[in-house]
């Protein structure tokens, strides 16, 4: 069954954040990742305004969770580390 990564963020670095930018790709490629939303127009009808929603689609849970946990993209985190505010979440597609 499929799963998405679903992240909200508010870059505060952006020279930092860059870094990050730099090396998230090549973790996301390792596991299936396929990009649905990437930046773009947005617009907030409730909650806190973040600057960047992304969404991305995974084979499952479990390449999900693989990404996230990857050296590859703990890597990639370390260089966001103070460079924004990110609310990241994982969750399960529909079955069908």
């Amino acid at each position: 069954m499929s799963a998405y990564w679903i992240a909200h963020v508010t870059v505060t670095d952006p020279v930092a954040y860059a870094g990050y930018q730099a090396l998230a790709p090549a973790a996301f490629a390792a596991h299936g990742a396929r990009f649905l939303a990437r930046g773009g127009r947005h617009e907030v009808l409730e909650g806190p305004v973040l600057e960047r929603h992304v969404i991305i689609a995974f084979p499952s849970m479990k390449a999900a969770r693989a990404c996230y946990d990857s050296p590859e993209y703990r890597a990639a985190r370390s260089r966001r580390d103070g460079a924004c505010v990110a609310h990241v979440v994982l969750t399960e597609g529909l079955a069908g």
